[in-house]
């Protein structure tokens, strides 16, 4: 047991047989949150895209961080409000959005470089960044509660149905005996397969029951994907290749046409133009900047389940330049910039297992995972329920993590109860900024935004809450002194 009780650190080795199954724990954590973001933008051909720019990205941020930063990046949520907004000039605009995005970060991570994080420190203290990595997982748990009670392949009862939340709860209960029982060592650190193994196994009998009695609330996976893709025997049933955002992007500047994938899901979508590049960057520049909030507070959140400040080690310039670099790298073979996955960071808390050599195989595994045909479709018949049990455990342990970061602030002063009270309430109530950019000439109307997501304005609402109360403290502070020195002089 390495600091910090850290099963592996760091620069832990662990066996090739616990590498690789820890290694394909962490693929199954991030794997549904990264084949949703095609599918919310309705791109899902891209879904192997998505996952190989996951691959890639991540081998971009591991080379960057010196291998010394155990996380998983992949397609970031917070693009999701700019990508619809680059669909309109196709596959070129969400290219140009990942090169802005990717830009931002660089720009940032030098200027770090330069000024050091001395003011990163002052201006996101504890009381700032706990509640914040907090707000990470609470605000998840609306959408883990909303996969929990949902089965895959009933179209009819869509909405709640207990049989699924049965299997979810059976997930999430194996991973919690496999987590704390101490009899079965090796269950200990592969939780989340046993676990996801326990719900599929469930899920599957329910299912070949509702098939059997053609009870549709009982049918809880969609096995569709599967049967699509052995239906016409191909090579491509077997091994198939990503359609890269850039190859498909420079297709549509030589044929002076936007792919009619794009065109499905935006039917009035145009070539990018040089006002369409001047939109593209307004939607997505100025998410970057708010995602590099969300960028140290995931970072503070693995230090302290590490043990290691990685703000200073091997340093936030170069963590932020891999998240850059490979948010580029990620859109150009994939379909959206990057992020570091919360999802990722609670794997190595729950398992206790932060050796980057197990980041290093499961970036591997996701590239070639995005060639192989049966097995990306095997992944999505993981039903939503199951994925809900996981992120019950996942996203609680992000939540925890960040209370854990401000329990030694002093809850009796105002000024902390404020500054806590407004990041988690504003966070939790789904405060979010829209800056209007553009307007209908003839009705006035708005008809594009720039959204701030609802983190990362709650954390600008603490940063200026903090900031106010500070300078009233130190107001109140010059004049006691002032107020001393007149009855002394007396």
């Amino acid at each position: 047991m390495s600091a910090n009780n850290l099963i592996y650190g760091i620069e832990g080795k662990p066996s090739i047989g616990k590498l690789l199954i820890f290694a394909f724990q962490q693929v199954l954590a991030v794997l549904a949150a990264t084949i949703a973001v095609p599918t919310i933008i309705g791109l899902p051909v891209q879904i192997p895209s998505a996952i190989l720019g996951a691959g890639l990205g991540t081998l971009v941020y591991l080379l960057f961080t010196k291998f010394k930063s155990p996380v998983v990046i992949s397609s970031s949520f917070a693009f999701l409000g700019a990508l619809s907004n680059a669909l309109a000039f196709g596959y070129m605009g969400i290219l140009l959005g990942g090169l802005f995005a990717g830009l931002v970060y660089v720009i940032i991570a030098l200027v770090v470089r330069f000024a050091g994080t001395a003011w990163i420190d002052k201006l996101m203290p504890p009381v700032i960044i706990g509640p914040t990595v907090a707000l990470i997982g609470l605000s998840l748990a609306g959408a883990a509660m909303g996969d929990i009670i949902k089965a895959n392949s009933d179209p009819v009862n869509s909405g709640y149905n207990l049989v699924a939340l049965l299997c979810g709860l059976i997930t999430f209960i194996t991973i919690v005996i496999c987590s704390v029982q101490n009899k079965f060592k090796n269950a200990r650190l592969v939780p989340f397969i046993l676990g996801i193994g326990a719900g599929y196994v469930l899920a599957s009998l329910f299912t070949m029951v509702g098939n059997l009695a053609e009870i549709n609330y009982l049918k809880i996976i969609d096995w569709s994907p599967l049967v699509n893709n052995f239906q016409n025997l191909s090579i491509k049933s077997f091994v198939t290749y990503p359609r890269f955002a850039l190859f498909e992007g420079i297709k549509e500047l030589i044929n002076g046409n936007v792919n009619g994938d794009v065109l499905a899901t935006n039917p009035d979508a145009t070539v990018i133009t040089l006002v369409g590049v001047a939109e593209v960057a307004l939607a997505f520049a100025p998410v970057a900047f708010v995602v590099f909030a969300e960028h140290i507070a995931d970072h503070k959140n693995l230090s302290s389940i590490v043990g290691r400040d990685l703000l200073k080690e091997p340093g936030l310039s170069r963590t932020l330049l891999g998240d850059g670099v490979g948010s580029i790298v990620g859109t150009a073979f994939g379909i959206c910039p990057n992020t570091t996955y919360g999802e990722s960071v609670g794997c190595v808390a729950i398992t206790r297992n932060a050796s980057v050599r197990t980041i290093f195989v499961a970036a591997i595994m996701l590239i070639v995972l995005s060639f192989l045909s049966p097995l990306t479709a095997l992944l999505r018949t993981i039903p939503s329920c199951v994925m809900g049990g996981v992120c019950l455990t996942l996203y609680g342990f992000i939540a925890v993590s960040g209370f854990k970061m401000f329990q030694k602030v002093d809850l009796n002063n105002n000024k902390n109860l404020f500054t806590i009270s407004a990041i988690l309430i504003a966070g939790i109530g789904g405060l979010s900024i829209q800056i209007p950019y553009a307007v209908d000439g003839a009705t006035g109307a708005v008809t594009s935004t720039i959204q701030i997501t609802s983190i990362a304005t709650a954390l600008i609402l603490g940063i200026i809450t903090m900031v106010v109360c500070n300078a009233i403290e130190k107001r109140n502070n010059l004049e006691k002194v002032s107020n001393n020195d007149t009855d002394l002089d007396e």
